[in-house]
């Protein structure tokens, strides 16, 4: 008895032992398929993060330079699906714009292999402000490959031209993305921005691999499932460039979010807009680069040998340098705490900046202001 009892026990320890092998094989090979597909695109650096000459070029697997504008396919799958009503429907989208970071980088169109690279105005990095209650950018940004909003084209439902980028999404799942990452990602809905008098779509869309994909479908769901993403932001962009002297951005449909199937209906157009684009025969010193390695019948089609030379000049990477300290905190909370003749939570408030030493002095400033209009607030409110 005691012989089989002590065969059992080798058996049960045998059992474990193969089972155990059993899971790190598996894990193993799912983390291989995830590499792989994490791989499908590379970055490359090129100059110092925190410079002007800092870029971010994009390349296949097997280390031949792309355009992330014109060579990443619009469609996941490389072609645009027979049937276009389904859920199953997946976009690439390039992010530009990592979750709750400030800097502005965006696809540079007019530069040779349009890296991305941080906007500069006036001489000057731009960063966004953070517009409290929000940090930063509030969702992953980035745009989709293999569209274009024609300046030249006015569009029939906002009665705006285009403004002469690829078109913009917003990433609202819970995953901070990096710059140059490409993500699969289902497209939800999308808001009309008119900037400056321009058509400035921004697309709402998840992540493929976020936890509530598979249950976000349409903008109601959005409404349902994630509270307050989609008024977060309207506000946001209504908001973002008041810090820069400029006025609120105004919207078209009364800022309200079309439908998915609107939505699709306006990637499609924008694609068909930038297919005329690449297959131009020529093109202005001061126009959009149309340079790509993939697109045979593109007159702009260039050789591997060629898009290797265009990032060998670019400078060398470097060690990044300082973050400006002139970025610029703004509340919007003045008037609302001055009309409740409430006080402000100094901690929560410096604490929500994580910013510089010089953000933190315009804030506890700031604050200090608000708190003594509500302290005057309550001594009228009890006087009367």
């Amino acid at each position: 008895m005691y012989g089989n009892s002590k065969h059992l026990i080798h058996l049960h320890l045998l059992s474990r032992r193969l089972s155990l092998y059993s899971c790190i094989t598996s894990l193993f090979s799912a983390a291989s398929i995830h590499l792989r597909k994490m791989a499908h695109y590379l970055t490359e650096l090129r100059g110092r993060p925190n410079a002007t000459d800092y870029r971010v070029y994009l390349k296949t697997s097997d280390g031949k330079y792309i355009s992330p504008f014109h060579d990443i396919p619009l469609y996941e799958c490389g072609v645009p699906p027979k049937k276009f009503k389904t859920n199953e429907i997946l976009f690439n989208m390039v992010v530009e714009v990592p979750r709750w970071s400030n800097a502005k980088m965006e696809i540079a169109t007019k530069e040779p292999l349009n890296p991305i690279k941080q906007d500069v105005k006036k001489g000057k990095l731009r960063y966004v402000a953070n517009i409290f209650p929000h940090k930063g950018y509030i969702w992953n940004y980035g745009a989709l490959p293999q569209t274009w909003e024609d300046p030249s084209h006015t569009d029939k439902a906002t009665m705006c031209c285009g403004d002469n980028d690829p078109i913009d999404v917003c990433e609202i799942g819970s995953k901070v993305c990096v710059t140059g990452q490409v993500i699969q990602v289902k497209v939800l809905g999308i808001l009309a921005l008119i900037d400056e008098g321009e058509t400035d779509w921004k697309v709402i869309a998840i992540n493929k691999e976020d936890p509530d994909a598979s249950s976000l479908n349409s903008v109601e769901d959005v409404r349902k499932i994630k509270p307050g993403h989609l008024e977060a932001t309207v506000d946001w962009f209504k908001k973002y460039k008041v810090p820069d002297g400029k006025p609120e951005n105004q919207f078209a449909f009364n800022g309200q979010f079309k439908d998915k199937d609107f939505a699709i209906e306006v990637i499609k157009s924008t694609h068909s807009y930038w297919k005329a684009l690449v297959m131009r025969k020529k093109m202005k010193s001061d126009e959009i680069v149309c340079q790509n390695t993939s697109l045979c019948e593109s007159p702009f089609k260039c050789s591997d040998a060629e898009a290797s030379t265009v990032v060998e000049a670019a400078a060398e990477y470097g060690e990044p340098l300082p973050v400006p300290s002139e970025g610029k905190i703004v509340f919007n909370v003045f008037q609302y705490f001055y009309k409740l003749h409430d006080f402000v939570n100094f901690v929560s408030i410096l604490q929500w900046t994580n910013g510089t030493s010089s953000q933190s002095k315009r804030s506890l400033t700031l604050c200090s202001v608000i708190s003594e209009e509500g302290r005057k607030g309550q001594k009228n409110a009890r006087s009367q």
